[in-house]
């Protein structure tokens, strides 16, 4: 059994296509022969792709599939079967799995879903499909995701190999800089659960032709999703949570993107979550309306609380992406991330833990490393702020260790243990690491 997956041998690691160069190294060798990513580019006859199944069902990408799958972890699904389970007997189920695929007696089993909290009281729904039917959903993506790459705009960042969060906001930051400043900030209500299958599977048969793959993503949209109490089947949407859904809602959502593009105006989207950036508050306005009536021609819905167009040089007028907030020429943490990193941080610094200072830091050490990877270009003064926290709840840690009533923020509580004393003992200060990435630029 391989440990790691095959990249295509001699596949160019960049090839053209028109105006943009597409990096085709990320492609599974055991679906993607060479003549086959040439066709990629070149295009195949009818423009819509066949005889995939083979390649779903092949050893080599079921094995390939499991690897990607075992290294992802994740829960059990309905079946109770964890990771470590088929581990054990991975040989005999990737067998079965193929025999299955081939004979076309594979049956996806329904898919327990959780509800996770969010941060304004509501939940969000996940969808946990069985690992054998992750497996296999990794195998079909594996075959069909190429063909939609080859197609996919460039204002589309998420769940795209090569593409990230980061690039979209970098996008972002340099469509305001060149005086793109009026945004349509938008974003899609419950799109995950709202998905039409007939209109998505409709996109999806316009690149591929193949009967049995298609049949296999149409038992995917209909398994009856299963929670503690109820079980039903769902008519529309792709549960979250799912290996092959990232793809269909990039797949749904692509005509947008062709839309905007084709009138000229300037969208990052990041999976359901978009903006749209122009010069005037008029170009704007013009932009909703078109989102508008095609989200309305496509049985989708915006949300109306998130959902507005702004001049994000003003103040209150900025808008939140990808956990930044763009406002009054700034980039600064959108509020809900930074209250989850400080509910983070008061999980680790309780005064009642009966801990080491050294153990305290050490687990405070990689949640605050982790968070400035990613939002190191916000506001200098948020780091500030965050420091100050962290060091004033330590402060209230070490007055309880010696017996002494008070929270740390006296005068001479700073005097006995400062700035200094903190940052010997190993504690990450954010705007230290600021200022260090900032003059090391």
């Amino acid at each position: 059994m391989r440990k790691e997956a095959q990249k295509a041998p001699g596949v160019p690691a960049r090839a053209t296509q028109g105006a943009e160069a597409r990096n085709w190294s990320w492609v599974e060798a055991s679906v993607w022969t060479d003549r086959m990513v040439s066709a990629l580019e070149n295009g195949v006859k009818g423009g819509r792709w066949y005889s995939l199944i083979d390649k779903v069902c092949a050893p080599a990408t079921l094995e390939a599939a499991w690897e990607k799958v075992r290294a992802n972890a994740g829960a059990a699904g309905v079946d109770r079967q964890s990771i470590e389970r088929f581990e054990a007997n991975e040989d005999l189920y990737l067998a079965e799995l193929a025999a299955g695929l081939r004979e076309g007696s594979y049956l996806a089993q329904p898919v327990r879903r959780v509800d996770i909290p969010k941060d304004d009281g509501r939940t969000r729904p996940l969808g946990i499909p069985t690992v054998k039917d992750r497996i296999v959903q990794t195998a079909v993506k594996f075959a069909l995701e190429p063909i939609f790459e080859a197609t996919f705009c460039p204002a589309s960042y998420g769940f795209r190999p090569g593409r990230g969060c980061k690039d979209a906001l970098r996008e972002v930051e340099q469509l305001i800089a060149g005086g793109h400043a009026f945004v349509v900030d938008a974003d899609f209500e419950s799109y995950f659960d709202s998905i039409p299958h007939e209109r998505l599977m409709q996109r999806v048969e316009t690149r591929v032709s193949d009967g049995r793959v298609l049949g296999l993503l149409r038992d995917w949209l209909g398994q009856d999703i299963l929670t503690d109490m109820e079980r039903w089947t769902p008519t529309e949407g792709t549960p979250q949570g799912a290996v092959i859904s990232p793809l269909l809602a990039n797949i749904y959502l692509h005509p947008l993107d062709e839309l905007m593009a084709a009138r000229g105006y300037r969208m990052v989207r990041y999976a359901d979550d978009f903006v749209v950036l122009c010069k005037s508050r008029e170009e704007a306005a013009a932009a909703l309306a078109d989102i508008t009536a095609w989200v309305r021609e496509n049985g989708l819905r915006l949300h109306p609380d998130k959902t507005h167009v702004g001049d994000c040089r003003q103040v209150g007028e900025g808008f939140d992406f990808l956990g930044y907030r763009f406002e009054a020429g700034r980039r600064w943490v959108r509020k809900k991330s930074l209250t989850r990193l400080k509910d983070r941080i008061r999980e680790r610094t309780r005064r009642t833990r009966g801990q080491s200072l050294e153990r305290i830091i050490a687990s405070l050490n990689p949640v605050l490393r982790g968070w400035f990877a990613y939002f190191k270009h916000a506001h200098p003064y948020t780091f500030v702020m965050i420091d100050q926290m962290v060091r004033r709840r330590l402060r209230a840690i070490l007055r309880k260790q010696e017996k002494r009533p008070g929270f740390g923020r006296c005068r001479a509580d700073h005097q006995r243990w400062p700035n200094i004393f903190f940052a010997q003992a190993g504690l990450l200060a954010l705007h230290t690491a600021w200022l260090d990435a900032r003059y090391s630029r």
